[in-house]
């Protein structure tokens, strides 16, 4: 599937290739889509619910794709719409090749990836295949017997030596990783929760099932596959080693030679063990497997060393700045990758990284504007582009995230004190980015006419995308202006990244090249105001393309900036 961008946007258009350096014309003839187009994250169940029973729908998506084509994106990765239990809202598949009715049928699919496509928007797809759902019937058959084709298509242990678990090992979302089935007398392994058994990756007819599926979505037309923690599918669990594993990198490869290659489509691997050592044996030209990482050094050097998310350190901008920045340097010349700082995972970035009460329009163009403006492909969660707020929960059955809930028992065990887990959760849990997306001031959120799966922030009467729009200060507008330069101006699209200041506690600042063109971005990261002292080499003159506050087309040796001012020129050399 193509998808394709505005003509000013797409190499080649006179206008795009006005003044063009010709040493670097090969290179943006061969540019893949994508890396002009800005990606948008839907999570089905909270973006619209078209018939009122609380759950957003892929219908809904549908009468919705007229804000994400206002704003200018290219493409959508859709959370997972297949039919699942719901144990973890979909990241546990019970039918690849299916849709849960509580989503909408595949006809309705059909027709997203339709409609999408006529706004010139891709659908990409979330793939879930490190494990899938107890349900499936793969595991129904594989826990029958254990001379079922697909009993392998599992981990299976047996019993240890006193007749429990064969080791010790924990799974991610708290408890043991392994669970018995009577029937047979054996324990399957899982790295989440015991509704979601790992795939054996080993197996050559599983890959094949594998490969025959991905082929048929994208014969179905979308536009590619953000692959779900996709760097635990090489993993050794006798030697205990989970991410990256010594397979991985074969079946990757095996991956993109049965199914991707020659396909004119995006493959996005979200891995939260890549590194800056590895980082390019996912996506390097030399590689034939992914086409860039989404990768989480920069979220998880904000998290405790010990106790994770769930007790967050202090935000340090010095330590952030070095992981953002050395990932830059890494794509400088070969590589890509992907730039966010929220998605369904993660925590609300305006409360998160900046200010989410008085500053909270500035907090939230700010951000958009240091992160949209580095090399690699953005990526807009629901709800970002108009500065959605955490929500603060007081009570644990407020919550609807498995990882949460386990979690909050486990840690009620250990004496962790109830207040002290909830602040931890309120800050960096999962359900502060899946609350309804707010459209309205309106009966909740104009998100659904029924009661939603989970509460809607009260503070939707006054943060939703009707106020938005006609604001003076509009986040929107923000983003759309954004993601227009990218698609408009190679320096943003394609140059490289000069950090600058790094070691400063409150400012980001760098410049992109690319030819003759320069770009420099500046950025206060605080509530207060700051004075900056900038290098010799990067003052000059030019032209502001974006800005929070006033236009500064010079920059000058010294500069005070307003709390959370951000803004970005190009620079006359």
């Amino acid at each position: 599937m193509t998808v394709a961008t505005s003509d000013a946007g797409r190499p080649g258009s006179p206008s795009h290739d006005a003044g063009y350096d010709a040493s670097h014309y090969a290179a943006k003839q061969a540019e893949p889509w994508w890396k002009r187009a800005t990606g948008y994250q839907v999570y089905p169940r909270s973006f619209a619910d078209s018939n009122g029973d609380g759950i957003g729908d892929i219908p809904g998506i549908i009468s919705k794709l007229d804000h994400l084509a206002d704003l200018g994106i290219g493409f959508v990765w859709l959370s997972p719409v297949y039919a699942s239990p719901m144990v973890d809202n979909g990241y546990d598949i019970s039918d690849y090749r299916d849709i849960a009715p509580e989503f909408g049928t595949l006809a309705d699919m059909d027709a997203l990836i339709a409609e999408a496509k006529a706004r010139r928007i891709g659908i990409v797809m979330d793939l879930v295949v490190n494990h899938s759902s107890s349900e499936h019937d793969w595991f129904k058959r594989a826990r029958a017997s254990r001379s079922a084709p697909e009993h392998d298509y599992y981990i299976w242990r047996d019993a240890g030596p006193d007749g429990g678990p064969p080791d010790d090992q924990r799974a991610c979302f708290g408890g043991p990783a392994w669970t018995w089935v009577e029937g047979i007398g054996q324990y399957y392994f899982h790295y989440f929760s015991p509704a979601q058994p790992d795939l054996n990756w080993q197996n050559p007819a599983l890959r094949a099932e594998v490969y025959d599926m991905m082929r048929w979505w994208l014969d179905c037309g979308i536009a590619g596959f953000r692959m779900d923690v996709i760097s635990l599918i090489g993993k050794d669990i006798d030697a205990r080693v989970y991410e990256e594993g010594p397979d991985l990198h074969r079946f990757l490869q095996e991956m993109h030679h049965e199914v991707l290659a020659g396909r004119d489509i995006v493959t996005i691997g979200e891995s939260w063990s890549v590194s800056l050592e590895t980082g390019l044996l996912y996506c390097g030209r030399e590689r034939k497997e992914l086409d860039m990482v989404f990768e989480f050094s920069h979220i998880q050097e904000g998290w405790h060393p010990e106790h994770g998310k769930f007790a967050p350190k202090p935000f340090d901008l010095a330590g952030f700045k070095r992981v953002l920045f050395s990932w830059q340097e890494l794509t400088r010349h070969d590589g890509w990758n992907s730039l966010f700082l929220t998605n369904h995972d993660l925590p609300r970035q305006v409360s998160f990284y900046g200010d989410d009460t008085v500053y909270r329009r500035d907090a939230a163009r700010m951000l958009a504007t240091i992160m949209h403006l580095l090399k690699g492909t953005p990526f807009v969660y629901q709800g970002e582009e108009i500065g959605m707020t955490n929500v603060t929960f007081t009570r644990i059955d407020q919550y609807r995230d498995l990882d949460t809930l386990n979690h909050f028992k486990e840690q009620m065990a250990f004496g962790v004190p109830a207040e002290q887990f909830m602040a931890g959760a309120n800050r960096n849990g999962r359900d502060n980015s899946r609350t309804p997306m707010q459209w309205t001031a309106g009966e909740m959120a104009g998100f659904t006419t029924g009661t939603p799966w989970i509460e809607v922030n009260p503070n939707a009467e006054s943060i939703n995308v009707e106020a938005d729009r006609v604001h003076p200060e509009s986040i929107l507008a923000h983003y759309r202006k954004l993601i227009a330069l990218r698609r408009d101006h190679d320096v943003i699209a394609l140059g490289t990244t000069e950090p600058l200041l790094l070691d400063d506690p409150a400012i980001v600042a760098y410049q992109r090249r690319w030819g003759g063109d320069r770009l420099f971005v500046l950025a206060n990261f605080t509530a207060e105001a700051q004075k900056v002292t900038l290098p010799d080499h990067v003052l000059g003159a030019g032209a502001c393309l974006i800005c929070s506050h006033e236009e500064r087309p010079t920059i000058e040796g010294k500069m005070m900036l307003a709390p959370y001012e951000s803004f970005a020129c190009f620079i006359t050399d």
